[in-house]
C-alpha cells in the first residue's frame, strides 16, 4: 500500500474482526516497536502498553467494557442515535451502532486487548491537549501499522467508565491512567476503502473562522 491508501483504508474493525485466529505476539509487539516512533511532548515517551491474551484476562475486561458499553447505548449520545434528522446519516450511524453492539458482545473473544497507557505526573485538570497528545499520535501508529500487516483494529474508551476497576483487574500503578482500549484480530475480506466524509471546504478555515 501506497502511503495514502494506508492512511485512507485504516478503518475502524469490529464484525469483520477473525475470532478464531490467534495472532502472533511477536506481530503486535511489531506494530508497538513502530507506534514508540510516534512522538510525545518534550520526548518524553510515559506510554505504557498492556497486552491481553489471556482469555480469563480478556472476559473480565469485556464484562467491565459491556457494562460501559450498555450505558453509553441508553444514552442519547451513542453513534446510532445521532443524526436522526437526515435519512442517509441516520443509516450510516445505524450501521456504526450495530457494529459498536457486536464488539461489545464478542470482546472477550477478540485475540488481542492492546490498552495504551500514559504515565500522569500532573492531577488531570485544565488543559489535557498536550498531555494525550504524546499517546494518541503512537495508538494511531500502532493502529496503522496493524493495518499494514493484515490486522484490524477498533479505537474505542467505553470501559473507561470503569477505569478504576480495569485499572485493578491489570495491576496498574496509581500513577498510570489508561488512553484508549484497541481490540485487534486479523480481519475477514480486504474490501476497505475510504469513508464518506463531510467536504473539506465545510470544515476548512483559512485565518480565521
Amino acid at each position: 500500500m501506497t502511503p495514502d491508501e494506508l492512511l485512507t483504508t485504516t478503518r475502524t474493525v469490529r464484525k469483520r474482526l477473525d475470532l478464531t485466529r490467534p495472532v502472533p505476539p511477536a506481530l503486535i509487539r511489531e506494530c508497538l516497536e513502530i507506534a514508540l516512533q510516534a512522538p510525545s511532548g518534550g520526548n518524553r515517551q510515559g506510554w505504557h502498553w498492556i497486552m491481553i491474551t489471556d482469555p480469563d484476562v480478556r472476559a473480565s475486561v469485556a464484562e467491565v467494557y459491556r457494562r460501559g458499553w450498555q450505558a453509553y447505548q441508553a444514552s442519547g449520545g451513542s453513534a446510532a442515535k445521532l443524526f436522526g434528522d437526515d435519512p442517509e446519516r441516520a443509516a450510516v450511524q445505524r450501521r456504526v451502532g450495530d457494529s459498536a453492539a457486536y464488539l461489545a458482545e464478542h470482546m472477550e473473544q477478540v485475540p488481542v486487548l492492546v490498552i495504551a497507557c500514559l504515565r500522569v505526573t500532573r492531577p488531570l485538570e485544565g488543559n489535557q491537549a498536550a498531555l494525550w497528545g504524546s499517546l494518541l499520535p503512537a495508538v494511531w501508529s500502532y493502529m496503522l501499522a496493524a493495518r499494514a500487516r493484515g490486522l484490524g483494529t477498533a479505537w474505542t474508551t467505553l470501559h473507561l467508565t470503569h477505569e478504576d476497576e480495569v485499572a485493578e483487574l491489570l495491576g496498574l500503578p496509581e500513577d498510570v491512567r489508561q488512553g484508549v482500549l484497541v481490540p485487534t484480530a486479523y480481519h475477514t475480506g480486504e474490501t476497505f476503502q475510504p469513508a464518506r466524509r463531510q467536504p473539506l471546504d465545510e470544515v476548512l478555515h483559512v485565518d480565521r473562522w
